[in-house]
């Protein structure tokens, strides 16, 4: 799936064209020594700004971590199913 803003990617997610309107202001608080090696990935990763750095860095994050949210729901999905099974084993076979 994808349209002219961006691209979807494996995840489902939408990688927006960081150009436009759907982007919303997030205010954070770092320690100081963060934004010195924010400033610094600036200068040497070419990044053309404090925000492409962090926009990158919290996609890098989101690309990571969905996977392995995904992975535990699928296996809360796995017991329960495994559960119910045994529950319904006691109830047929050890409750008579």
């Amino acid at each position: 799936m994808s349209d002219k803003r961006g691209r979807s990617d494996l995840s489902g997610f939408m990688v927006m064209n960081m150009e436009g309107p759907e982007l919303e202001k997030v205010t954070i608080r770092l320690p100081e020594r963060y934004v010195r090696a924010l400033d610094f990935l600036v200068k040497v990763e070419d990044f053309p700004s404090r925000s492409e750095a962090i926009r990158a860095a919290i996609r890098d994050l989101i690309y990571e971590r969905v996977d392995l949210a995904m992975d535990k729901v699928k296996k809360m999905e796995e017991a329960e199913k495994t559960l119910a099974a045994m529950e319904q084993f006691e109830n047929e076979y050890l409750r008579k």
